[in-house]
C-alpha cells in the first residue's frame, strides 16, 4: 500500500477571484487529472426586460486561467460590496 500526496489547493471555497471574461466567487473545487478545478459563479447583472429563466452563469476553470482579488496593502481578500478591487497575480 502507497500513500499519495496531493498538492494544496490555492483557493477556497467563497473566495472572490478574476479570469478571462470576469470575476466571481469560489463555490467547490475538485482536483482532476492531476489539477485542481475550480467550480466558479460570476455574480448576477441586472434584471433583463424579460426576468429571469434559471440560474447565473456557473463554469469549471483550472487553477492557472485564475487570480485572487485581494487588497495589495493587507493582502485581505475583498467583498463583493467593495468598490475598489485590486488584482494581484
Amino acid at each position: 500500500m502507497s500513500a499519495s500526496i496531493l498538492p494544496v489547493p490555492k483557493f477556497y471555497n467563497g473566495q472572490i477571484v478574476s479570469f478571462i471574461g470576469g470575476e466571481g466567487i469560489i463555490k467547490k473545487y475538485r482536483f482532476k487529472s492531476g489539477s485542481w478545478e475550480y467550480l466558479v459563479e460570476m455574480p448576477m447583472g441586472p434584471e433583463p426586460e424579460m426576468g429571469r429563466f434559471g440560474y447565473e452563469t456557473m463554469i469549471w476553470l483550472s487553477e492557472v486561467d485564475i487570480s485572487s482579488l485581494v487588497n495589495n496593502y493587507s493582502e485581505k481578500v475583498l467583498t463583493w460590496k467593495q468598490k475598489n478591487y485590486a488584482k494581484a497575480c
